[in-house]
């Protein structure tokens, strides 16, 4: 098979890898593993390949050689270079019966493997079997199908400045290139980009944190997982919100710690005198019903960390957008003993896809958790990422940004709202969020009425992300969270009067 033009994703690959040659062999092998060239096909040449994206020769060269002492290609004396990558065939094992896991079996033999979808039988060790216990009792959730119109947890990419931040990246490439790659990519990140969170923390928040005790991570959620790998040990008893967010439940359960449940009223979490050392909450904006913690509870949280030693791990979600009322203050900025870990993301108010959250961490827990990252990730990830958002936030670009998404947030947030009251016999009830970008409602009928209504809206792509999920065991009531932020304010009133006609049409 000759394939004379392709196209590699060869400028992707160059803004993470910072070097020609790299960018060449990693979109080469994403190509090759991907099937877009399967075995067998002949690349170009060196020279032509080097003439097609403008680069010398001799950088092909080396990533043509790299590739070769992998097996992804091979060299034909006069015949050119060509790919040698084989896929596994899998086709005769999903018939075949189970069979033992390649790997070695370092389990029990009393130990329980079932087979999975391709017939292998797995037995790993005990985090392993938990944490894949942890996907098989959760099944599908509606928020993990993006393509319903009000699932939650999207952003309007469309507003998103997208040429200030091209700009940025283009900049840190230029002006950082291979020398900050080489030499300054340690696994806690960027430091300019730590001491501008430091800063904008400070001003935006009041918390005292400094660069040395911030830890940029791979989204929220690894900074989770990394706790929990120090911090949790098989019996453990840890405290979660009922409900509250699947990743802290999916991260303890897999280290082995013993759910505490902890009940969540129209003001968050409702303190007791916990026999617990850790609790996993989000006072500013409780995931998923929105309340917001009062003072005086924030207070009794502190206290009984206090008292216990504990430590408290403060996920800070969405609050950057508040639309109204008086904003209140993060555990952390009230913490005077260091009993506080503030976690905080840019996937809400940047894109998506930035996966660049950060751990503001008390000095006797950073260590501990600059090596557990170092572990998986000695260099940090995404180093010209994280050097263009520090530029754009040193721009004041993203300032501007939020001021502007707030704008836009706020009104689609009033048109959800006017929405849902519109709905045939006030079917959901609801406290109007003033942040966020979810509407978090609960049903006041019964339960087979809310399984076929929402089976309904889902089967027209009008569902929402249904709350089942984010309770301990058998939900205390029905309902969910309607995302708006990446919908208009007009899409929001076309897809609510059709979930009104939906209602109409189920004599609801």
């Amino acid at each position: 098979m000759i394939l004379f033009e392709f196209r590699l994703a060869y400028d992707r690959f160059l803004l993470d890898a910072g070097t020609k040659h790299m960018a060449f062999y990693e979109s080469l092998r994403e190509a090759i593993l991907s099937g877009q060239l399967p075995y067998g096909t002949r690349l170009p040449s060196s020279r032509s390949l080097a003439a097609m994206y403008g680069v010398s020769r001799g950088v092909v060269t080396e990533a043509y050689d790299m590739l070769y002492s992998e097996g992804y290609v091979t060299a034909r004396k006069g015949s050119g270079t060509f790919t040698a990558y084989r896929p596994p065939d899998s086709g005769p094992i999903r018939h075949a019966a189970a069979k033992s896991s390649p790997v070695k079996n370092v389990i029990a033999e009393s130990s329980a493997a079932s087979p999975n979808r391709d017939g292998f039988s797995f037995a790993g060790t005990a985090w392993a079997r938990r944490l894949l216990a942890t996907h098989e009792t959760e099944g599908r959730t509606v928020g993990e199908e993006r393509g319903q119109l009000f699932s939650a947890g999207l952003t309007d990419e469309r507003l998103f400045p997208t040429a200030e931040w091209k700009s940025c990246m283009y900049a840190e490439v230029r002006q950082s290139g291979t020398a900050k790659l080489a030499k300054d990519n340690p696994t806690e990140g960027d430091f300019q980009l730590r001491s501008k969170i430091a800063s904008e923390l400070r001003r935006e928040r009041g918390i005292v944190a400094s660069p040395e005790h911030i830890v940029l991570t791979n989204g929220s959620m690894q900074a989770v997982g990394i706790l929990c790998q120090l911090l949790v040990e098989p019996g453990i008893s840890v405290v979660l919100e009922n409900p509250c967010y699947r990743g802290f439940k999916r991260a303890v359960s897999a280290a082995g710690g013993a759910v505490v449940s902890a009940s969540v009223d129209e003001q968050g979490i409702v303190p007791r005198h916990w026999d617990s050392s850790l609790l996993f909450v989000t006072p500013s904006r409780q995931f998923p019903t929105g309340a917001v913690l009062s003072h005086q509870r924030r207070t009794a949280l502190l206290h009984w960390a206090a008292e216990r030693g504990a430590l408290i791990v403060e996920d800070d979600y969405d609050s950057e957008f508040r639309y109204g009322g008086r904003p209140v203050e993060p555990l952390k900025s009230l913490d005077r003993q260091e009993r506080v870990v503030y976690i905080g993301t840019f996937s809400k108010t940047m894109f998506s896809g930035l996966r660049i959250g950060y751990a503001v961490l008390p000095p006797w827990l950073s260590e501990p958790f600059r090596r557990a990252k170092s572990l998986f990730e000695p260099s940090t990830a995404g180093l010209t990422e994280q050097g263009a958002l520090s530029r754009f936030m040193g721009s004041g670009g993203y300032g501007r940004h939020l001021r502007r998404m707030r704008r836009h947030y706020g009104r689609r947030l009033a048109a959800l709202q006017q929405g849902l009251r519109r709905l045939p016999g006030g079917m959901f009830s609801f406290v109007p969020a003033n942040s966020g970008l979810h509407q978090y409602v609960a049903w006041k009928g019964e339960q087979d009425s809310y399984s076929a209504f929402l089976n309904a809206c889902l089967s027209e792509g009008l569902g929402w992300s249904d709350g089942a999920g984010n309770w301990h065991d058998k939900p205390l009531e029905s309902g969910g969270t309607f995302g708006f932020g990446h919908l208009t304010e007009d899409e929001i009133s076309a897809g609510m009067q059709r979930i009104r006609a939906i209602a109409h049409k189920l004599g609801l």
